[in-house]
């Protein structure tokens, strides 16, 4: 075969591992796609995207379409005259672009395809209280994350491990598994293996800020799964009241506690510098979060400002 000439497609941190560790290996890339500037936060400032700013820095090509069917991105990313590309994190292709090169388009995807296809594998995959997920490489078709598996790599979920910490560890697992997969087509050794569709199959679907509000009549198992699930970002959140105060809080830490109790459910309770909310059974003692204009503080930092009445609550 050929010697492997790559464009790579990506845009947020997780792909940027993803790369390096492409590039470390001495493999060639051609070009890179990443998504278009941005304004960003209150000064509407441009960001780059992190890839972006790793393709500067190392000198490698880059392109940035806004519009994936545009006939001069396609002649552009034609005369990089790549033989395979490699999507981590990116946007869906449309054919023309995925079926361009002669080996193929492959992406990365942190789940054990077929489960948590979508927007935020990681996160839902601790939400639901998984205690193994991975990653899975794959050949782009026309649907999303649907195409035919190249090979997975698994890893235990801690019971502790927030989406942050399991992010991290997948850049390091899903590295490797790049690796191995370009070893494979290099070789001429892939065989891949279709995905299963049946109606059981979990979803990793976008998180908005409907599916990141605390529930506090659930479980305390599925709080704290869901707080630890969207740590550290966009962090689960909720309402914070009392008496004539309140505060849209967000909780990025957090311990369950069962426990047989007769207060409330959503009652907000201090006692040493701790800060505990009932559930149906036991408590989420709450260990780190944010006020709104405030900076991420520990439980203990807040009570030296604030204190509840005995009508505190959340909702």
């Amino acid at each position: 075969m050929k010697p492997l000439k790559i464009v790579f497609m990506g845009t947020p941190e997780f792909a940027v591992g993803i790369l390096d560790t492409i590039c470390k290996n001495q493999y060639e890339v051609v070009g890179v796609i990443t998504a278009a500037d941005k304004p960003a936060g209150r000064g509407q400032k441009i960001k780059y995207s992190a890839v972006k700013e790793y393709a500067l820095e190392h000198g490698l090509r880059l392109l940035q379409p806004t519009n994936l069917k545009d006939e001069t991105f396609l002649a552009e990313l034609k005369s990089l005259q790549a033989n395979l590309q490699v999507v981590v994190a990116f946007r869906m292709l449309p054919k023309v672009v995925w079926d361009m090169p002669e080996y193929g388009t492959f992406n990365l995807h942190a789940s054990l395809l077929p489960d948590y296809r979508g927007a935020a594998p990681i996160n839902w995959a601790i939400i639901n209280g998984e205690t193994q997920t991975g990653v899975t490489t794959f050949f782009i078709d026309d649907k999303i994350d649907t195409g035919a598996m190249i090979l997975s790599r698994k890893t235990e979920i801690d019971l502790a491990e927030n989406a942050g910490t399991l992010h991290d560890r997948l850049i390091d697992i899903g590295s490797q598994a790049v690796i191995d997969t370009l070893k494979l087509i290099e070789h001429g050794d892939v065989q891949t293996t279709i995905q299963p569709e049946n109606a059981e199959l979990k979803t990793a679907y976008k998180l908005n800020r409907e599916n990141c509000k605390i529930d506090w009549q659930a479980s305390g198992e599925t709080i704290y799964n869901l707080i630890r699930g969207l740590s550290p970002y966009p962090a689960a959140w909720c309402f914070f009241a009392d008496e004539d105060q309140e505060w849209n809080v967000k909780i990025y830490e957090a311990e369950f506690i069962r426990e047989t109790h007769t207060y409330n459910i959503g009652s907000l309770l201090t006692a040493k510098k701790s800060l505990s909310v009932a559930v149906q059974d036991g408590w989420i003692q709450i260990l780190s979060l944010q006020l709104p204009g405030k900076k991420r503080m520990s439980a203990s930092e807040l009570l030296n400002g604030v204190s509840f009445s005995e009508k505190a609550r959340t909702y």
